[in-house]
């Protein structure tokens, strides 16, 4: 398989830089790479990999990702490229780790460290927060006491390098005038578009223009989300879960992948839930209005792993996801997706957007995100050919402040005390560092599994028409290459004069 352009450049550059090891510079044999999302970095690293063991530089090879499906994914690629196992078995010549077994793994594992030269790859590494062990999270902790001065090499790899907390990035380093995180090779979205890497996002805002909110002292109106939301009169919780709103979301959502569908026929489309129950309520307004199959992939599932793998495979149309289908996790047919989940951090509305990006040999390549007209999705779509966000707040290391993304307050579904979004809010929702909790992703969601879905209170009525607007993403507009045609708008326009 031929290397894209920006791999062989990166996997040059690093190994440029790693050929300039010596141990008086301890930090020449960490690189970071920051390539946008869907742009090929398993392969990039896999690659690498291979290279520095065919030069005899390493002898084995150790990775770390933030979900089990992305993990089993880099094993099949690192075993593909050696042609060996990498299982953690005799004869292996490495294994493939979630963060989370970073606590849990034995002592014959970091006794590799000071027997052999190992290369550690770390995908999605700004889930792993730490300068020091002062300030390091639960996962970049270990990464820092015992891999960090150990290993051979190590590379990082993000889609996203900032985090959603003050904490810096585990292995990172940081311009203090600037603020702006130092990585060694960046590949943003704008080169994907033009190297025909990455599809070009097509982002729909919903909106409602006559929303009604009565209680027993007034009745006041709405003309769209963004006042309805501003008066906090509503959760956006509520507005996710409210059974109009999902459906005039699925209304434009399956009409467009029935309509990439007639021309790629194993198109699938993802939308992301906030919870177990609005999963299966997403699924029966599916089934009902809509007549189109989901498959429903949550923690409650037996073997969730094995249900993403045979979506992958399949041609089925729709997967409903809740914490399942997370960053890194390739489903290139992928090309519609529904943002319904509560959850509002830059890092989350990336990575979502990501799984729809991955470019395929299919005659079509659209990419549509359809989600509410919430006034930070709709900040958050225009600057996605931004690599680093430019509204910045605070990065703490040791008595530094540098610059970087404020804290966003999440709204819990239901009355428990609302908490600081953390970097496990992309599709882990993990947010063990600030309750204080070691709990697993798949115990966050289970605890959730009996939440009763969120309903909107009696006094609100959305008896408005439901329309739609496109969000052009800056810096995009001149390499719309594979821009869908007056045609294709026009029949997208056709659904705002539809009513359910």
């Amino acid at each position: 398989m031929r290397l894209r352009d920006w791999q062989q450049k990166c996997i040059k550059i690093a190994l440029t830089k790693y050929n300039n090891n010596n141990n008086n510079n301890n930090t020449v044999k960490h690189f970071l790479t920051l390539a946008t999302p869907g742009a090929g970095k398993t392969v990039m690293a896999s690659v690498l990999a291979k290279k520095l063991y065919d030069k005899k530089l390493v002898d084995i090879i150790l990775c770390f990702s933030p979900s089990s499906v992305v993990s089993a994914d880099f094993a099949d690629e690192l075993s593909l490229r050696f042609n060996s196992r990498f299982d953690g078995s005799i004869g292996a010549l490495g294994d493939s780790y979630t963060y989370q077994a970073l606590s849990t793994l034995n002592a014959n594992v970091w006794q590799l460290f000071e027997q052999y030269r190992v290369f550690v790859i770390f995908d999605e590494i700004h889930h792993c927060a730490g300068s020091s062990i002062e300030d390091a999270n639960s996962w970049g902790s270990p990464i820092l006491n015992l891999i960090k001065e150990k290993a051979a090499f190590t590379l990082s790899l993000t889609g996203t390098p900032w985090r959603s907390d003050s904490l810096p990035i585990a292995l990172s380093n940081y311009c203090n005038e600037s603020g702006q995180i130092n990585c060694d090779y960046v590949y943003g979205l704008k080169e994907a578009i033009s190297d025909k890497v990455c599809r070009v996002p097509q982002i729909i805002a919903l909106d409602n223009n006559k929303i009604t909110l009565t209680n027993s002292e007034e009745t006041t109106t709405f003309t769209n989300f963004f006042e309805l939301l501003k008066a906090k009169v509503i959760s956006y919780s509520e507005l996710v879960t409210n059974e109009l709103v999902i459906e005039n979301l699925l209304l434009r959502a399956t009409a467009k992948l029935k309509e990439i569908r007639s021309i790629n026929p194993k198109a699938g489309g993802l939308i992301v839930a906030s919870s177990i129950s609005h999963a299966h309520v997403i699924n029966t307004i599916m089934r009902s209005k809509f007549s189109s199959s989901a498959i429903i992939v949550t923690s409650s599932e037996n073997e969730p792993d094995k249900i993403i793998k045979r979506f992958r495979q399949s041609d089925n149309e729709w997967l409903i996801s809740v914490g399942m289908v997370s960053e890194g996790t390739n489903i290139p047919r992928l090309q519609v997706c529904c943002n319904l989940t509560n959850y509002r951090t830059e890092l989350y509305f990336r990575q979502i957007l990501g799984r729809i990006l991955r470019i395929t040999d299919s005659v079509n390549q659209d990419a549509f995100m359809f989600m509410p007209a919430e006034p930070n999705l709709i900040d958050f779509a225009l600057r996605v050919a931004e690599n680093v966000p430019g509204e910045l707040g605070k990065v703490k290391i040791f008595d530094i402040e540098i610059e970087n993304e404020k804290s966003i307050v999440l709204e819990p579904l239901d009355n428990s005390p609302k908490v600081l979004a953390e970097e496990g809010d992309l599709f882990d929702i993990n947010l063990d560092r600030l309750i204080n909790n070691e709990k697993t992703t798949e115990t966050n969601l289970k605890n959730n599994s009996k939440t009763p879905l969120a309903k909107v209170a009696n006094n609100l009525t959305l008896d408005g028409d439901f329309n739609h607007r496109p969000i052009n993403p800056v810096g995009l507009s001149e390499l719309l290459l594979f821009d869908i045609s007056d045609e294709a708008h026009a029949k997208l326009e056709q659904l705002n004069r539809i009513m359910i």
